[in-house]
């Protein structure tokens, strides 16, 4: 007997929940740092615009891919796909022969991978690309969680008073002995995927929509506190100026592109997550208002987080171009060193609203794997979740264990040398860099395509119509002019400039060609600078 599929209790929760799994250590670590790497304002500006022009639009097809079919990432392109594809049968052997070729130049790792995938392609056709979805929130999790779980510990350092050092080496010190301390990042990481999985357990409205309603409004008013509080120091309207002034000499052919992959990752784009959610949406409700929505909520966290960072930073006299240790080396320092001993306060409020911001995603990411192999090997949730997060987590202590160099798994590292040619970073930066350079851009590409020329947008499109009529009937220019209502001004038949219209061109043609290029720059194929 078929299980009964569980539903959103309406358009307020699933918001919530879908910001809160974009809404994760990709807007409030990793945005401000590589914000403060590339020109503050400037880079905001041309993220606001991938956002808008790109990131929009796929996760508008996600979500209706989901709804549409009611099923995981797997389940849904299964569905939709024909009975053959000429263009997945080309890719398909297109990538077998690739492997074939690459064994006569020895690289054996790459060549099993290739010949693996094309034969899945061949065989599975595009139903391929929704088990790279799940096999991306797979991995990604695996070493999110190790982050997440260090989120965790630096809330009780701070409150223990372990951070109250007032400079940048100092922080950089504590974060280096910290992160290979076994003692502290093993638990902790078995931690956080306990924390995601006992929400997961419970289902989407008594688990992921009951915690998102309570945990979104709690990182909401956290990053309010933290940027009054910034904000009243001196100095700090420099970091106000730096990070929202765009300075429009500073903007980069790479910036643009950094821009662009980091719009798919802070977005939950090509990982199932948005497809996942999407399958728990009723008929009735309006997908393109609740995906603006979204994506107002995401950028908004975003740039808010910004807020929270910069202008202490400024204030208190550090580099904004500080990179990844931005926030685990150096703000701990510039919460010590404001006046009022109250640093440990600041920096716990911190990390506390780092850890939610990582626990939303995490089980969002959680959810896709789940989904899965509830709905297509037909498990109970809760062997499900068990067994999944359980096997999530024994990848992740590869992670764990490993993450500043290979001491601890030179077996492993001997095996990826002589596989892959992989003698440099660690397993974090080997798991990093096969889901955001290859598995992501692979994944919005392929989803890209398969809506604008698979599915067709016209059938997307009839989805979309469901709850939000005026998405594909209401011209845009009358919108602009607020002459939405005007029955002179909105019929479909003489006018073709509609939303709807201009999203099908975007997801057909610049989508593809903009990922292509993001991905072929990111992978060292198209150097441009």
């Amino acid at each position: 007997m078929a299980q009964i599929r569980e539903h959103w209790s309406g358009s307020l929760g699933f918001v919530l929940a879908a910001a809160g799994s974009a809404i994760g250590l990709g807007n409030i670590w990793k945005f401000p740092y590589i914000a403060g790497e590339n020109g503050g304002g400037a880079f905001v500006l041309i993220y606001l615009i991938c956002i808008a022009v790109i990131g929009l639009p796929v996760m508008l097809c996600e979500i209706s891919l989901g709804r549409r079919t009611q099923k995981n990432p797997v389940g849904a392109f299964k569905m939709l796909s024909p009975h053959r594809s000429h263009l997945a049968n080309f890719a398909g052997f297109s990538i077998v022969f690739t492997g074939v070729a690459l064994i006569f130049f020895q690289e054996f790792g790459w060549a099993v991978i290739l010949l693996i995938l094309g034969g899945l392609i061949i065989k599975c056709g595009w139903t391929v690309a929704g088990m790279l979805g799940v096999a991306s929130a797979f991995v990604i999790l695996s070493y999110y969680s190790v982050i997440g779980g260090w989120t965790i510990g630096y809330i009780i350092k701070a409150v223990s008073g372990h951070l109250n050092y007032i400079t940048e080496s100092a922080g950089s010190k504590c974060f280096s002995g910290f992160m290979v301390d076994l003692r502290w990042v093993i638990p902790l990481h078995l931690g956080f995927m306990l924390l995601c999985a006992l929400i997961i357990l419970r289902g989407v409205r008594s688990g992921i929509e009951k915690w998102s309603k309570i945990l979104m409004p709690i990182l909401f008013v956290l990053l309010i506190v933290l940027i009054l509080r910034g904000l009243t120091l001196p100095g700090a309207v420099k970091g106000v100026s730096f990070f929202l002034s765009p300075r429009l000499e500073l903007i980069t052919a790479e910036s643009v592109l950094i821009a662009l992959g980091h719009a798919f990752f802070t977005l939950s784009l090509a990982m199932g997550a948005m497809i996942t959610y999407g399958s728990y949406i009723s008929r009735k409700q309006n997908l393109f208002l609740s995906t603006i929505s979204i994506v107002i909520l995401d950028t908004v966290i975003a740039i808010l987080a910004g807020l929270a960072i910069f202008p202490a930073v400024f204030a208190m006299g550090f580099k904004e171009t500080s990179g990844p240790g931005l926030v685990f080396n150096v703000l701990p320092a510039v919460f010590s060193s404001i006046p009022g001993n109250l640093g440990w306060l600041w920096a716990a409020l911190f990390f506390l609203l780092l850890s939610i911001a990582a626990l939303t995603s995490g089980m969002s990411l959680l959810e896709v794997v789940v989904a899965f192999l509830v709905d297509e090997l037909k498990w109970k949730r809760g062997k499900a979740v068990f067994i999944s997060s359980s096997v999530i987590t024994l990848l992740g202590l590869l992670t764990a264990v490993s993450f500043a160099d290979w001491s601890r798994l030179e077996w492993l590292h001997i095996a990826l040398v002589k596989a892959f040619h992989i003698s440099h970073g660690s397993f974090f930066e080997v798991m990093d860099t096969l889901t955001a350079s290859w598995m992501l851009p692979i994944g919005g590409l392929t989803i890209s395509i398969f809506v604008g020329w698979i599915w067709g947008t016209r059938k997307a499109v009839e989805e979309i119509r469901h709850g939000s009529h005026n998405f594909a009937d209401v011209h845009l220019i009358s919108l602009l002019a607020g002459l939405k209502d005007d029955p002179s001004h909105n019929n479909s038949r003489y006018h073709v400039l509609t939303l709807a219209s201009l999203w099908g061109i975007f997801i057909r043609f610049l989508t593809p060609v903009a990922v292509t290029v993001a991905f072929l720059h990111k992978i060292g194929c198209l150097n441009i600078k």
